[in-house]
């Protein structure tokens, strides 16, 4: 049987959940957390590596001399040198679509929780607000309704289209921009230019891999051309924003709020400029993390192993 070793599998497994389809097709190595001088030392033996976040580049994978194939715990793998693991023979598997329905889901707990401030209040009542307030019912903010509001998608893969569909039902309008602009759209969806999309979304969601062409692609200019009125919200990449333009633009009253999932760096940095926002929304880049959406992603990493060693590999990167 193939050794396999798993070098961050906290993130995915905290212990809720069973490792028995990877287990099963090897003989199976789980580490929680690996810092980079323990990478060669617990993946030497290794056949089949498995990464979440780990790097690993042509230093470690060319004396890794046992690898034959590296699956990663995520649909990203910008850790991986896949270059140079093309170059070893080492053949890189990443996981799409596990996370689907849960992203999307996020996308809206954010959106409604800035609409309908849920906690805010719930906060309030807990306190005894409602039971001193003079009145039978009180809002301590505005609350917006999403119907006939503008839903702007920025990428439009699977978890944009899953989104579009979720705000479809709210009554939204949708437009997108996506990389293919010559694609049919589906029914109810405009394709727009980015210029279009920035200045008429009155949410504007972002939902793109990102590249060297995309980085920092909301930015003081872009900003500068949305509604005042209008949320952004990044369940994508932290790198899609400038987060010391999305500072200002918070501050100054350019757009209304933002809610995020992901920063350009994870974990932040004491004093990050968005953490301490009252009008920004910030979680610990956890969308993709319902319990169901990672058992899918265990059962996925493990029918890419099968299918590796059954020679017809599959989800292959390089």
């Amino acid at each position: 049987m193939p050794k396999i070793v798993i070098l961050d599998a906290h993130t995915t497994n905290p212990g809720d959940l069973s490792w028995k389809p990877i287990s099963q097709l090897g003989d199976l190595k789980i580490y929680d957390r690996t810092s980079g001088n323990q990478i060669y030392q617990r993946a030497r033996y290794a056949e089949v590596l498995i990464v979440n976040k780990v790097p690993l580049d042509q230093y470690y994978i060319g004396r890794l001399r046992k690898l034959k194939l590296i699956c990663t715990l995520a649909t990203g793998y910008n850790n991986i040198d896949v270059d140079a693991a093309a170059h070893f023979g080492v053949t890189v598997c990443n996981a799409v679509g596990y996370s689907t329905p849960s992203v999307a889901q996020h996308v809206f707990s954010l959106l409604l929780e800035m609409t309908n401030r849920v906690g805010l209040h719930s906060t309030d009542v807990r306190a005894g607000g409602w039971t001193k307030a003079p009145d039978w019912c009180y809002w301590k903010s505005p609350m917006t309704e999403l119907a006939g509001k503008t839903m702007g998608i920025y990428g439009f893969g699977k978890i944009g289209q899953q989104v579009a569909q979720i705000a479809l039902a709210f009554g939204m309008k949708v437009i997108a921009n996506r990389k293919n602009m010559n694609q049919q759209p589906l029914p109810q969806i405009e394709y727009v230019s980015l210029e279009r999309l920035f200045s008429e979304s009155d949410v504007l969601s972002l939902h793109a891999p990102l590249t060297e062409e995309n980085r920092g692609i909301v930015n003081a200019a872009r900003l500068s051309k949305m509604k005042p009125s209008a949320l952004l919200i990044n369940t994508g990449r932290g790198g899609l924003v400038n987060e010391l333009d999305l500072k200002n633009a918070l501050l100054n009253g350019t757009i209304a709020g933002a809610g995020l999932d992901v920063l350009s760096q994870e974990p932040p940095p004491a004093g990050h400029p968005l953490t301490g926002l009252p009008n920004c929304l910030v979680t610990p880049h956890h969308a993709w993390a319902t319990r169901e959406s990672r058992q899918r992603l265990i059962g996925i990493v493990a029918e890419n192993i099968k299918a590796f060693l059954a020679g017809r590999p599959k989800n292959v990167v390089n």
